[in-house]
């Protein structure tokens, strides 16, 4: 049996490449959360879920690049190959729906993830960088502009604080990745 290539706790943000009708990778963040299975959510008719459904999986990365991760969040990516150049580490995983809901008016479908491959392609010493973090907590809530059940003026004022710390407190990359997410959010 295949093992996960990091350790999981909580629910640790990863992005998802699912092959489309189109033969391309779609990249999409997705949330694991740890447990014996291992889970994740979909929300709304996403190409993440249609993929789920027609494949019966995916590969899960594990990627340090904030803009990677912002584009996989926020917008439609698709790529030639299953695996992010930026990933450290990548595990092809089959999901089975295991429950289904609806929160907020938006439906959504829990997914059991079992992997069946993966690799370590760069060990490095983990950091931790406010400006990514506050990247990743921007894209949720930019994510949710719009969405019936939140209020778009505290969104806002979320996106304003992320904002500023990852100006602050990340590098070029944060920056880069928040230019993109307020190019979202404005729409």
């Amino acid at each position: 049996m295949t093992e996960w290539p990091v350790e999981l706790r909580g629910v640790t943000e990863s992005v998802v490449t699912t092959l489309g009708p189109n033969d391309l990778w779609n990249a999409a963040a997705l949330g694991l959360r740890a447990g014996d299975p291992v889970t994740a959510r979909t929300w709304g008719n996403t190409r993440t879920r249609r993929n789920f459904r027609r494949r019966g999986g995916g590969v899960v990365q594990f990627t340090r690049d904030p803009v990677d991760f912002a584009d996989a969040a926020l917008s439609i990516r698709e790529e030639s190959g299953a695996v992010l150049d930026s990933a450290d580490a990548w595990v092809e995983v089959e999901v089975e729906r295991v429950d289904s809901g609806e929160s907020g008016g938006t439906r959504w479908e829990e997914w059991a993830l079992t992997p069946v491959d993966s690799e370590i392609v760069r060990e490095a010493v983990p950091t931790t960088n406010r400006g990514f973090a506050a990247v990743v907590e921007a894209t949720v809530a930019a994510s949710r502009l719009g969405v019936e059940g939140y209020d778009a003026d505290e969104l806002r004022a979320r996106l304003d604080y992320f904002e500023d710390v990852a100006r602050t407190c990340g590098g070029e990359r944060e920056r880069e990745a928040f230019d993109r997410i307020r190019d979202v959010a404005e729409r």
